[in-house]
């Protein structure tokens, strides 16, 4: 993978099973960035010196370290590595409009919708569960009404290539299997999202994801060490 001019090291703080740190995986991945991948082997009881040093407000992954910078917050890092090294391959959009539209939806993802998964994974009981899942099929029915307009019948969000909506979404992906895994529970359907759902298999199978993303089995088991399930 190329480097930008300066030949200015890179490295990235995450940990596999995160879904933020997928997101900066994935650019680096499209814009052919090398880089270190530093893992962090032991994020659910203890933070490495250089994650608290290269993050010390939020002290989470993923951190991108470009040189003696250090950038965090996922979408940041995206915007980061598409402006930080020019390709064929631009992550956001050269439209002002369809930029905006994409950090609308991106936003969205880290709002209204990871709020949603987080309502039904931290329900109580099946009845709380089943009551919040309403939502959740909200969310995701507006994402999906957003996918049939912006797609224009490609793969994507971006139409035919991966863009900035599908590594925002694409942090949806672990986390969605993991709920359906543990309530019985389907979001994303055939009846209710053709589009996410098509979308999801395309994504996971991307040359640009597939090295990083886990499997729904990784998920789960993951999910079941966090909680003590």
């Amino acid at each position: 993978m190329a480097q930008n001019g300066s030949n200015t090291t890179v490295k990235l703080i995450g940990t596999w099973a995160s879904p933020f740190a997928l997101r900066a995986q994935v650019a680096l991945h499209l814009k052919s960035v090398e880089h270190e991948y530093i893992e962090e082997t032991d994020v659910l009881k203890a933070k490495s010196d250089l994650l608290i040093k290269s993050n010390p407000i939020h002290k989470k992954v993923p951190v991108l370290i470009h040189g003696d910078i250090s950038i965090c917050e996922s979408l940041n890092i995206v915007q980061y590595v598409d402006e930080s090294w020019p390709s064929d391959h631009s992550i956001l959009p050269s439209l002002s409009s369809d930029r905006a539209f994409a950090r609308f939806w991106a936003h969205f993802v880290d709002g209204k919708l990871f709020e949603s998964i987080d309502a039904v994974a931290g329900a109580k009981d099946d009845a709380a569960r089943m009551a919040l899942a309403g939502n959740l099929m909200e969310n995701l029915a507006a994402l999906e009404e957003a996918f049939q307009k912006s797609s224009k019948g490609g793969d994507f969000f971006g139409g035919e290539n991966i863009g900035f909506v599908d590594i925002a979404v694409g942090a949806i992906a672990g986390p969605i299997s993991v709920i359906e895994a543990f309530s019985g529970v389907k979001f994303l359907r055939p009846d209710t999202t053709p589009g996410l759902l098509q979308w999801a298999e395309q994504f996971r199978a991307h040359e640009a994801v597939k090295p990083y993303m886990p499997t729904v089995a990784e998920f789960i088991e993951f999910a079941k060490k966090k909680f003590n399930v």
